[in-house]
């Protein structure tokens, strides 16, 4: 992805803030939570739906091989203004896809007002409450998948 993209829309700075926010986020839960970007689709991609390629980006990042099958990806593509939030198997038989897509409406009416750091914070934190509830971290726990947002 080109650096001048992503900046039209975060810095380096805002990138470590929500990497720090998933850190945080994850102190709660022993789920894991990625945020990927990418910039437009790619000509195999131009009538894929948001969600196959969520579920395409979901299978490329490793989520599935989290311990518990704990794992959700907030998906966002630039060039077309959507953005996906999808859970793992451990999650989805427990969290409906509804309290994700509510979460995702929130970040919807955040970024309309032209705040997409906030969107995306906002997001964390609530994804993080409500994976605390049903998966609270573990004495054991580890972190298995960077808290760097990831560029597809």
């Amino acid at each position: 992805m080109s650096k001048r993209i992503i900046y039209d829309y975060l810095s380096d700075d805002e990138l470590l803030r929500i990497s720090n926010k998933i850190k945080e986020a994850e102190k709660k839960t022993r789920a894991e939570i990625l945020v990927t970007i990418k910039e437009k689709r790619n000509l195999l991609e131009i009538r894929k739906p948001i969600r196959q390629l969520a579920e395409i980006e979901f299978q490329r990042s490793g989520i599935t091989k989290t311990k518990d099958r704990a794992g959700v990806l907030i998906f966002i593509l630039l060039s077309d203004k959507q953005f996906y939030i999808l859970a793992d198997s451990a999650i989805s038989n427990i969290i409906s896809q509804k309290t994700f897509d509510d979460i995702a409406e929130k970040m919807s009416d955040t970024f309309r007002k032209g705040n997409f750091l906030s969107g995306i914070i906002n997001c964390i934190s609530s994804l993080s409450e409500i994976l605390g509830r049903y998966f609270p971290v573990l004495p054991d726990d580890v972190n298995e998948i960077s808290n760097r947002v990831r560029f597809s």
